[in-house]
């Protein structure tokens, strides 16, 4: 496969990510990046920001957390400063305004979440919100700014990003499926849900779209070529078992999960929840 021109996870930093090291088991660490990019995407949606800014942001908070920890940065910090730094690359950007009371709203609801699963679940969610002139808005102002600062600080200035979309067509045209909207629509689903995993800094694009092809046509059962020496995916030289890998990133976002791992992550947005959660409940050895 060609050389890419966008940093990919080396193989220390896969095996062992800072917050594993810092005692974050895998599980967790994973549920506490999804749920920081599904902020990231609802605060886009809310903001009308450009959808390609959107993933851009969620590669870009995907990858920090392959040389940071999640002891040492809450996700909702990171989570705020990449969607602002994604916004200035892509040419669309945000006043710090809105991206703050996007995130308070968000937050509020989440914490609302929290307390109605608590035993008060008649309780209407309404948002209240902060003052302007207040501490709290000027600290995560603030906050913003120096996680932005640290975002291109930690990945060495180096924030190139490349969207599978165009990949995508192109590979559903070889393929002859372009006449298949419903196809096409899962496939792209995929590579859309797929931003809520770490997949986009371990992974090639050519190998995820080829990914995202497989799950769609298997769920669809369209027939693709698979005989061991006829595979469609070899085509785009993609290996079967990280493409196999990768669908098992995205299936394990539709897994059912209880209200208390719902609730754990909720409470672990910030590098306090984090801290507490380290000392209270930290497996042991």
């Amino acid at each position: 496969m060609a050389p890419t021109f966008y940093p990919l996870a080396s193989l220390s930093q896969i095996e062992k990510t800072p917050s594993r090291a810092d005692g974050i088991p895998e599980d967790l660490e994973e549920d506490l990046r999804a749920y920081g990019c599904k902020l990231i995407h609802e605060a886009g949606i809310l903001l009308k920001q450009k959808q390609v800014a959107v993933a851009t942001a969620q590669i870009l908070f995907q990858r920090f957390w392959y040389v940071s920890s999640m002891k040492t940065f809450g996700i909702g910090d990171v989570g705020m400063g990449a969607l602002y730094l994604a916004s200035k690359l892509e040419e669309c950007p945000l006043r710090t305004r809105d991206l703050i009371n996007v995130y308070d709203l968000l937050q509020q609801r989440a914490a609302h979440s929290i307390i109605s699963k608590n035993g008060n679940e008649n309780s209407e969610f309404r948002y209240a919100p902060m003052s302007y002139f207040g501490n709290t808005f000027y600290d995560i102002k603030d906050a913003i700014v120096v996680h932005e600062m640290q975002l291109l600080k930690r990945l060495g200035f180096n924030v190139q990003v490349v969207l599978p979309y165009g990949t995508l067509i192109n590979y559903l045209r070889l393929l002859g499926l372009m006449s298949r909207n419903d196809a096409c629509t899962r496939a792209w689903g995929y590579l859309n849900d797929a931003l809520q995993t770490p997949v986009y800094a371990l992974y090639q694009v050519p190998t995820i779209v080829c990914a995202a092809i497989y799950l769609s046509t298997r769920h669809l059962q369209i027939a693709l070529p698979s005989q061991s020496s006829h595979c469609w995916w070899e085509l785009f030289d993609a290996n079967w078992e990280d493409v196999w890998t990768i669908c098992g990133y995205v299936m394990r976002l539709y897994r059912e999960q209880s209200d208390d791992e719902k609730l754990r992550v909720v409470a672990m947005i910030s590098k306090k929840g984090v801290r507490n959660w380290l000392e209270n409940f930290r497996p042991g050895p």
